[in-house]
């Protein structure tokens, strides 16, 4: 194909003969994407297309279902990494996930900096002290709102200073006030705030630290950033920012830092029940969620997220059924409709 011309050692290749065979792949590259042009542009031939495609991942699927078990078996003889001595940064860490997450990390021996806002009913320094009860050799708890950028700075900044390192940053804190159309927009604004700025402004300071450490970011998504449930259009759509934009930073940053991202389910936390939902902006629960949908307890949840960020997950759904109704809701949307409206009729959406 080309003139080869060996040259004191090295071979010369004529450059004319390299650009024409290079014009010439850039033209079959052409004429493939036009074919697929062809094919998506036509109703009938875009529709073969999907249902070929679709066909060919069930004939495959019963072996990505083996590899998938055989993974989940390995994983249980993984090595984990050891945290004793190592720096694990929280925020939202006063209750629900983030306590407890904290209280794993404690128990594995590793030293702890844990973050809330500060409001009367804050429980953080008790979580503190209940933290090095549990083996944490020393916790450091800071008041701060992580939708301030420079309040995030300060954190890392100060995290760092005390340990002289960091190697886990849990980004947790979140609220998930219920929106309708008759709710005020404007006062949804702190939904995106904390949920989304909240973990991408502690996350980019944090970065330079993790990379000395080859340490891991992990992120509090949710299911409902895939499945967007009735009623959940602003805290879906913050969660679905914060998978995109972890997705896209794992490039970036790996294999110096891992990217773990939890896609998790109905937890019993106080995020779902009535009580909660009274003392925020949007649509008040008339029940706990646990009475409505099936729900998982936080305790085991937890220990099954923090025992895969040991094993090197790069990503984590609780409990393991919502991995189906993934799939479900992108191969097949009306039944994803239809389970919805099996779970939240309209008449019990108020």
């Amino acid at each position: 194909m080309f003139n080869v011309q060996p040259t004191a050692g090295f071979v010369w290749i004529n450059p004319r003969d390299f650009h024409a065979t290079l014009k010439i792949q850039v033209r079959f590259k052409k004429l493939d994407l036009n074919m697929y042009e062809a094919y998506f542009n036509n109703r009938f031939t875009n529709t073969l297309v999907f249902y070929v495609v679709l066909l060919l991942l069930i004939l495959v699927s019963p072996f990505l279902f083996v590899w998938e078990i055989v993974n989940s078996v390995r994983s249980c003889f993984l090595h984990k990494e050891n945290m004793s001595g190592k720096v694990v940064l929280i925020t939202g860490a006063s209750s629900g996930l983030g306590e407890l997450m904290a209280y794993e990390y404690a128990k594995l021996g590793a030293y702890l900096a844990i973050i809330a806002r500060k409001k009367p009913e804050s429980r953080l320094e008790q979580v503190a002290h209940r933290a090095r009860e549990l083996g944490s050799p020393d916790v450091l708890f800071m008041y701060a709102d992580v939708s301030n950028v420079n309040e995030c700075r300060m954190i890392v900044d100060n995290t760092v200073e005390r340990f002289g390192r960091l190697d886990h940053l849990v980004c947790n804190a979140g609220i998930s006030p219920l929106y309708s159309i008759n709710n005020d927009v404007t006062k949804f604004e702190p939904v995106i705030d904390i949920n989304f700025w909240g973990s991408v402004y502690p996350t980019h300071f944090a970065i330079p630290h993790l990379m000395k450490t080859n340490g891991k970011i992990i992120v509090n998504s949710s299911a409902a950033g895939v499945l967007n449930p009735p009623r959940g259009g602003l805290y879906s759509a913050s969660k679905a920012a914060l998978i995109s934009f972890y997705e896209s930073l794992r490039f970036e940053v790996s294999p110096r830092i891992t990217i773990t991202i939890l896609t998790l389910g109905y937890i019993q936390t106080n995020i779902i029940t009535a009580k909660y939902s009274s003392n925020g902006v949007g649509i008040r629960l008339r029940k706990d969620m646990k009475d409505v949908v099936p729900t998982m307890e936080a305790e085991p949840c937890v220990k099954a997220v923090v025992d895969g960020i040991c094993e090197g997950a790069t990503s984590i759904t609780e409990p393991r059924f919502i991995k189906v109704l993934f799939l479900i809701k992108y191969l097949f949307p009306q039944l994803h409709q239809f389970f919805f409206n099996m779970y939240f009729p309209s008449k019990n959406r108020n």
